[in-house]
């Protein structure tokens, strides 16, 4: 007779976890249904490669800054102007993604996991723009009755190191290096270099500025030919360093905050300042670097080409015979005389082209006037008015929100586009020009016997003598002239007047200091207190 196992007590425990269990299993069975149903409708999700390739960049920039290779600062200073790019860039990206999802036989979805990392980069790039414009601003704070170096207020001491001097060969390279304070450059009539210092330091105690004094003096290091002249940066102070060199010296200055002095140079300079920069009397090609928009720059007589990069204040060249080439953003006035090489002049605003200014040139705000120019000019801007006179050359102007005048010196084309504002050509007493000109609101006036035609668009047409100069004009809103000059006569200066700044038609507050001899380095109490930028 066999037995019946016996049936095992109820395990409530157990039933509850078999219960979960299978509660599990249900939900998994559904979400995979739902996951399977969605695909069928809309396809699988496939990972975007927007994301991986920004996270690369951003290593890669992360890395180049670590190891050197990128300034930070200049970075985000770009950075703050251009990082709208990287949005149009992963807009287009997704774009061509999508356009390679639409051959797909199975549809399927990108993934948008990267979204945060661009809304992040994206107020990165908003700090950066507001901290580009907002520099200025505390920079002009800080240079306040030039005291930045002082802002506890402490008791001044003055300090002139012993003159430093070393035989160099003639043509040595000398790399001068002041974070804090002015450098002065001449050229002396032997093959020896010397260094000349005058330190401020701010302090409590004489033994505290002696600190100072010693921490900041600078260090004369002569290997070979080339010459190194370094001082180290001090929170508490700054020096003002004057330098002879021989006349045939290629020179570099590097200054973190002071002005620079330089003259009587043979083999050139190359000048990064934050800082006013005035230059005379230099032979070979000069190269300027400005770190910030609110110092100025003057240069006069140079011999060789000018390059000048980064953002100025007021700009005054003259009696340079080489080409002037300038980039960057300028917050004050330009002044041009007398330049013998082709003019490029680059902003965020105005783009101009000049072959060869025997005249002078002005630019500010609101007003681009170039007198007297050889060969082509070629200018466009916005938002200013435009006066083109005695051009010898053919022209070619496009503006906006302003006025064109042009009045070319001679048989040459013109061509003078204009989307709001009058435009205006004066031809000269010979003149033999083909004209074709129109607008779209607005009037035509000639002084010649033109076919004008329309009423609220009008087109004026016809030939002046042979008809050799093409000129061109057009304006959406606005008034077009054609008018008859009367002539005029070359203003071409005398030598004389070419070489001597005094005679130069340049304001007051632009003309060209005498630095033919070399300056007398002023203390910290006799220099004048910095304008503010407008």
């Amino acid at each position: 007779m066999s037995s019946t196992p016996p049936i095992p007590p109820y395990d409530l425990k157990t039933q509850w976890r078999i219960q979960r269990q299978q509660q599990k299993a249900a939900w998994r069975a559904q979400r995979d249904a739902i996951k399977a149903s969605y695909n069928s409708a809309y396809g699988p999700r496939v990972p975007s490669l927007v994301g991986p390739v920004i996270l690369i960049a951003i290593g890669l920039v992360a890395l180049m800054m670590a190891t050197g290779h990128l300034n930070a600062v200049d970075f985000w200073s770009w950075y703050g102007h251009w990082w709208p790019l990287l949005l149009i860039g992963a807009g287009l990206a997704m774009l061509g993604e999508w356009a390679l999802d639409l051959r797909r036989e199975v549809p399927v979805r990108r993934s948008g996991s990267f979204v945060g990392i661009l809304v992040l980069l994206g107020i990165l790039g908003c700090m950066a723009a507001g901290w580009n414009h907002a520099r200025p601003w505390f920079s002009q704070w800080g240079d306040h009755d030039n005291d930045f170096f002082n802002v506890f207020g402490l008791p001044e001491h003055d300090f002139d190191q012993p003159t430093q001097s070393r035989q160099i060969p003639s043509n040595a390279a000398i790399d001068i290096e002041n974070p804090r304070g002015d450098v002065s450059v001449t050229t002396g009539d032997g093959s020896n270099v010397e260094v000349l210092a005058h330190e401020v330091a701010f302090a409590n105690s004489d033994s505290d500025a002696k600190k100072i004094f010693d921490t900041e003096a600078p260090h004369l290091t002569v290997s070979g030919s080339s010459v190194l002249i370094k001082s180290e940066s001090n929170s508490s102070g700054r020096i003002n360093i004057a330098v002879t060199v021989p006349k045939s010296a290629r020179v570099t200055v590097n200054t973190g905050k002071g002005d620079v002095t330089a003259a009587g140079l043979g083999a050139g300079i190359n000048v990064t300042a934050r800082g006013d920069v005035h230059l005379s009397e230099i032979a070979g090609s000069v190269v300027a670097h400005f770190s910030e928009g609110k110092h100025d720059f003057s240069a006069h007589d140079l011999q060789g080409d000018l390059t000048v990069d980064g953002n100025s204040n007021d700009i005054t060249f003259s009696g340079i015979k080489g080409k002037v080439t300038q980039n960057g953003e300028i917050l004050g006035d330009v002044h041009m005389e007398n330049i013998s090489g082709a003019i490029h002049l680059h902003t965020s605003v105005t783009d101009l082209q000049v072959a060869d200014l025997p005249g002078d040139l002005t630019l500010n705000s609101d007003n681009l006037r170039v007198d007297e120019a050889k060969g082509q000019v070629r200018v466009v801007t916005h938002s200013k008015d435009i006066d083109l006179s005695q051009i010898s050359g053919d022209s070619y102007v496009e503006d906006r929100d302003g006025r064109i005048s042009v009045e070319p010196a001679g048989v040459y084309a013109v061509d003078a586009k204009n989307s709001k504002g009058d435009v205006e050509v004066t031809l000269p007493p010979n003149a033999s020009a083909t004209i074709d000109g129109r607008t779209r609101n607005g009037d035509i006036m000639t002084d010649y016997d033109l076919h004008v035609s329309g009423e609220e668009s009008k087109s004026i047409s016809g030939k002046i003598g042979a008809g050799a100069a093409k000129i061109t004009v057009s304006t959406d809103v606005g008034d077009v002239r054609i008018k008859k000059g009367s002539g005029f006569t070359p203003k071409t200066p005398s030598p004389e007047e070419s070489s001597d700044p005094k005679m130069l038609n340049v304001p007051p507050h632009h003309q060209v200091p005498d630095i033919s001899k070399a300056p007398k380095l002023k203390t910290s109490s006799e220099l004048p207190a910095q304008p503010v930028t407008q």
